[in-house]
C-alpha cells in the first residue's frame, strides 16, 4: 500500500471518528429516572475505576411502574473523545459483551410507582482488560438500536504522576471571577515516544462536559516532565457555590424548600425563589459541587422507599434574557443543557421556573445562562462567578501510541480548592 493510499485513509478514518457523537451519561426514556454510577461505597465520587482493582462499579436506575421489564446492558470500550473505538468486544472485556439485570426491587408505600434496577461491574459475565472511557448502553426487550440510557465511565492504569494547582491570580485578570489550573505530568519512566503528539489530555470542572477543556498541549518538554503551566486554556470561570435543598421528608421542609405540599397524586416541593447575584462580596457556603444523594428519613432501604416528588424552582426577573437561555445545571440532570432543566419564564408573574420530578434526598444545583450560538455555560449571569469557589478538577491523562489502536487512561488527578 502506497504512502499516498495510507494517508488518504488515516484522513478518511479521522474524519469517520470525529464525525460521530460522542457518548454522554443520560437517559432517552421519560420512564427512565435517578440513573447513577459510583463506585460501590463512594456515592459522591467520580466514576473512575483502578484497572485490575478489587472495587466495582455500581449502576442504578428506576423505571416508573411496576411492571415487569427485560432490561439488559451491553458495554463499549471508547477512544479519549468518548466516540466508539475500534476494539472487538474481546479486545477490551473478559467475558461476555451483553447481560441481563436481574436485580430488582419494587418500590413500597410510594405515591410514585417504580421498580428500582442495579447491578456491579466487574461481575461473572463481565471483567476489563484494558483501561480508558467506557459506556455502558441499557436497553429493553432486546431493542439494542433503541437505548433507554446510557452511562459513561473510565478504567485507569496508573503510569503517570501529576501535579497540580489552583490559583485565582490568573494571565488575564487578578484575584477576579476565574480561575487558572497549572500542572506537570511526569511520565516516571513510562515509556511515550512522542509525548505532544501520543497524549491527550482533558480537564473537567466539577465533571462537565460544556466547558471541559480537551486537546491541550504542553508549554514545554523537558525530560520526562510536561508542562502545562501558563496555559489559557486552562482558565475557568470560578462560578459561585451550588445552591442546595433537602427533601428527605414529606412532612417538614428542609434547606432550601419553601413549604411541601400534597397536591393529588403526588407530593410537590416548593424551593425559596433564588435571587440575580448582584453582589460582589463573595459568601462561602458549603456543597458538593452539584452532586446529589438519594436520602429518605427514618426509611430502612432508601432505594424503593424514598418517593418522588415535583420539585418547583423560582426565579424571579423583572424581564427575561432575550440574547439567551437559562438552564439548571447539576449531576441531577447528568450536567446536560437540555429541555428537562431549561427554565421557562412567565410573563404574569415576572418569573423564571422549572418543574422537575427528584427522588428524596439532598441536591445541589446551579443557574446557567448559554448565550445564542454558544454551547458553554455560564454561572455569571444569574449566581455570579468569584476566584474563590471551591470547585473539583479532574485532569484526565491519555495515550496512544504509534503502534496502538486504542486510547489509554494512564492517569487521573484530582484537585480542590
Amino acid at each position: 500500500m502506497t504512502n499516498k493510499v495510507l494517508f488518504i485513509l488515516s484522513i478518511f478514518l479521522s474524519f469517520n471518528i470525529t464525525a460521530q457523537t460522542p457518548y454522554r451519561t443520560q437517559v432517552f426514556s421519560s420512564n427512565i429516572k435517578t440513573l447513577q454510577i459510583s463506585i460501590q461505597g463512594d456515592k459522591m465520587g467520580l466514576p473512575i475505576m483502578e484497572l485490575n482493582s478489587s472495587s466495582f462499579l455500581q449502576i442504578s436506575f428506576d423505571e416508573m411502574s411496576h411492571k415487569a421489564h427485560l432490561f439488559s446492558y451491553k458495554v463499549l470500550h471508547c477512544n479519549a473523545n468518548w466516540t466508539k473505538s475500534n476494539l472487538n468486544s474481546n479486545e477490551y472485556l473478559k467475558g461476555f459483551s451483553t447481560a441481563n439485570i436481574t436485580d430488582t426491587k419494587l418500590s413500597v408505600n410510594t405515591t410514585f410507582l417504580y421498580t428500582h434496577y442495579t447491578f456491579l461491574l466487574p461481575n461473572e459475565d463481565f471483567g476489563f482488560k484494558i483501561s480508558g472511557n467506557y459506556v455502558i448502553i441499557i436497553y429493553d426487550d432486546n431493542l439494542v438500536e433503541k437505548p433507554i440510557a446510557q452511562v459513561c465511565f473510565s478504567i485507569v492504569e496508573s503510569k503517570v504522576n501529576i501535579s497540580a494547582i489552583l490559583r485565582g491570580n490568573t494571565d488575564v485578570e487578578l484575584n477576579g471571577r476565574l480561575q487558572q489550573i497549572d500542572f506537570e505530568i511526569n511520565l516516571n519512566g513510562y515509556t511515550v515516544s512522542e509525548p505532544a503528539s501520543e497524549l491527550m489530555v482533558e480537564v473537567r470542572q466539577n465533571n462537565r462536559i460544556d466547558n471541559h477543556v480537551t486537546e491541550l498541549k504542553p508549554t514545554y518538554i523537558l525530560g520526562s516532565k510536561l508542562s502545562y503551566i501558563n496555559n489559557k486554556d486552562l482558565i475557568f470561570e470560578g462560578g459561585n457555590e451550588y445552591h442546595r435543598f433537602d427533601i428527605s421528608s414529606v412532612y417538614a421542609a428542609g434547606e432550601g424548600v419553601d413549604f411541601i405540599r400534597f397536591e393529588q397524586p403526588s407530593y410537590n416541593a416548593y424551593l425559596y425563589p433564588n435571587k440575580i447575584q448582584t453582589s460582589k462580596t463573595f459568601m462561602q457556603e458549603m456543597d458538593v459541587n452539584g452532586n446529589f444523594i438519594i436520602n429518605m428519613q427514618n426509611a430502612q432501604d432508601d432505594d424503593v422507599e424514598a418517593d418522588y416528588m415535583i420539585v418547583h424552582f423560582i426565579l424571579p426577573t423583572k424581564q427575561p434574557f432575550f440574547d439567551g437561555q437559562v438552564y439548571l445545571g447539576g449531576e441531577f440532570n447528568y450536567n446536560l443543557l437540555n429541555d428537562v432543566t431549561r427554565m421557562k419564564y412567565d410573563i404574569n408573574t415576572g418569573m423564571y421556573f422549572q418543574n422537575v420530578l427528584l427522588k428524596q434526598g439532598g441536591y445541589n444545583y446551579q443557574y446557567w445562562f448559554v448565550s445564542k450560538g454558544e454551547q458553554k455555560a455560564s454561572t455569571q449571569r444569574v449566581d455570579g462567578s468569584y476566584w474563590q469557589t471551591r470547585n473539583e478538577y479532574a485532569i484526565y491523562v491519555y495515550h496512544r501510541a504509534w503502534s496502538e489502536r486504542y486510547d489509554r487512561l494512564v492517569g487521573v488527578k484530582l484537585i480542590h480548592n
